[in-house]
């Protein structure tokens, strides 16, 4: 009887051991998933990093078309003209400016 007795105690502090890992290892796994530096907190900030350095090229290339831009205002004369003309319909001494409406067509 006695040792029917200590092998059921055994099988059971095993069962308890297994349990105690099990718990463990899952709290372990949720930790290192959900965790301040887990995999899906690592996962959102390299997404939000790949939108920043996404939106600083795009401004990098604006700044670039900008600087072309503000050269040709300083240098080009016939760029100035041109801009003067369609953006602001301002014409020489002399010229008629004659603005085109389009028909609105019915479908």
């Amino acid at each position: 009887m006695k040792r029917k007795n200590s092998s059921s105690q055994i099988q059971l502090q095993k069962q308890i051991i297994r349990g105690i890992l099990v718990i463990g290892a899952l709290a372990l796994v949720i930790i290192f998933l959900f965790g301040n530096h887990g995999l899906y907190q690592l996962y959102t900030l390299k997404k939000e990093r790949d939108k920043i350095q996404q939106n600083i090229n795009m401004l990098r290339e604006e700044k670039i078309a900008l600087e072309g831009e503000k050269a040709k205002l300083q240098t080009d004369y016939k760029h100035i003209e041109e801009l003067a003309r369609e953006k602001y319909r301002m014409s020489k001494k002399g010229e008629r400016v004659f603005k085109v409406i389009e028909k609105e067509s019915n479908n």
